[in-house]
Parts: C-alpha cells; sequence; structure tokens
C-alpha cells in the first residue's frame, strides 16, 4: 500500500522537531485514499527559523482543531492509520525529497531500532523516480497552500500519478 505524505519540521543541523505530517492513502478503484493529518503540540515555535515562520507556522490550523496532538497519539493515530488502510500489505512511504520527512516520523518512536516491524525503513523518492522517468511537467500547486502538510502530501499523489504515467509511456512499470 503506497502512502503519500509530506511533513513540516523545524531543523537547526542537528535536530528536526515535528510541526505537522499530512499522509494521503493511494487511491483505489478511483476512489480517493483516506487522508491523516496531524500538528504537534510539543514543537516550539520559538525554534522556528524565519523561513518556518513565514512559510509554514502561518498555515497551521487554529491550536483548538482537533489536529493539535501530542507526539505520542500521532504516533499511534498514524500507526492506526496506516496498517487500517494496508490491510496486510506491505506499507510503501513516498515523499518529494523526503530523508528529513523519514527521521520526523521515525523520530515518533524514538530511535530507527524502535520502530514497529511493520514500518517501513526508508522513504521511497519521489523526485528521483521523476528524474528517472525524463522529468515529466509535474502539476503546479498553488502558492498559498503550499507547505502545508496535508497540501503537500496531496501534491504528492498528483505528482505520482504524472511520474507514473510517463513511466507506463515509456514500457515501464513500477510495481
Amino acid at each position: 500500500m503506497r502512502y503519500f505524505y509530506d511533513c513540516e519540521f523545524i531543523e537547526d543541523g542537528h535536530t528536526i522537531e515535528l510541526v505537522s505530517i499530512g499522509v494521503v492513502a493511494e487511491s483505489r478503484n478511483g476512489v480517493p485514499g483516506a487522508e491523516f493529518y496531524a500538528v504537534s503540540t510539543d514543537h516550539d515555535p520559538s525554534k522556528a527559523g524565519e523561513w518556518v515562520k513565514r512559510n509554514v507556522l502561518n498555515k497551521l490550523p487554529n491550536p483548538s482543531d482537533r489536529a493539535w496532538m501530542g507526539r505520542e497519539r500521532i504516533r499511534d493515530e498514524l500507526y492506526d492509520f496506516l496498517m487500517t488502510n494496508a490491510r496486510g500489505t506491505a506499507i510503501e512511504l513516498w515523499a518529494w525529497v523526503g530523508a528529513y520527512d523519514h527521521v520526523a516520523v521515525c523520530q515518533l518512536w524514538g530511535d530507527m531500532t524502535a520502530l514497529p516491524q511493520a514500518m517501513p525503513r526508508f522513504t521511497r523518492e519521489l523526485k528521483q523516480l521523476w528524474e528517472f522517468a525524463g522529468k515529466p511537467p509535474l502539476p503546479a500547486l498553488d502558492n498559498s497552500k503550499a507547505h502545508s502538510a496535508l497540501e503537500d502530501a496531496r501534491h504528492n499523489v498528483a505528482k505520482y500519478e504524472v511520474i507514473e504515467k510517463a513511466l507506463e509511456a515509456r514500457g515501464t512499470d513500477i510495481g
């Protein structure tokens, strides 16, 4: 089961602190995939750099929104979301330039050795797949929506669909 995701985070070169995560399950039989969105009540906005303040923090929902939750609850609800939608199939995580995103997800469990067996140890790279597909034109994302984790995850789905069609046109199957 493919999941397309994005994390927003605060990082200082030593620490990656999760701000928000958006995940979209792959579509099945033309039905859009289920979505998960959470904002961490544990992030410290005072540690955010100017770019994160300007482009991420101002797009978060009101703190009274149910998306706001502690890291442990994010971890538990994310895991339940992934397991429920995967229904016994292997989980694939997909992100656009997702190295830091993967670390932010893994850190919900502590260090990587604490990850549940069903959780992938890596994130599949959309940008690399896009380059392999010959860099087909990708759909634009409205700048007012960019850097909202859920909007970026939805955009990752749209990018994947374009890449998949480009590869199919070349006769290449991505499995």
